[in-house]
């Protein structure tokens, strides 16, 4: 697979991002998260450049993604981590690019 790109509208706080995955070797995922005014994700980016086939199958309480999410103070909703991890996942053969879409319905009971 050629690089990953995924563009992550991340709602109201309004710091949208870009999220770029290539394969660097047979199990290590090089990352770049750019392009978002947030410190947070900001922080994030320069405290994750690549993760390992390994880190991907991780629980999240000692996930690289988001132990340096928290340590970032990234909001608990951000969608920018989950981009990160299926990114990563894609660029390594491990998924399928697929869209993935979180939609607010009016009137659900």
């Amino acid at each position: 697979m050629d690089n990953v790109c995924i563009t992550v509208d991340t709602g109201i706080c309004g710091f949208p991002c870009q999220v770029k995955a290539w394969k660097k070797d047979k199990r290590i995922a090089g990352l770049d998260i750019s392009g978002s005014e947030c410190k947070m994700i900001q922080k994030l980016s320069a405290a994750l450049s690549e993760l390992s086939i390994n880190d991907l199958f991780l629980p999240l309480t000692k996930n690289p993604i988001f132990i340096h999410a928290e340590r970032a103070a990234c909001h608990l909703a951000c969608p920018v981590p989950v981009a990160v991890a299926k990114a990563a996942e894609v660029a390594l053969g491990l998924a399928v690019a697929k869209e993935v879409t979180l939609r607010f319905e009016k009137g659900c009971d």
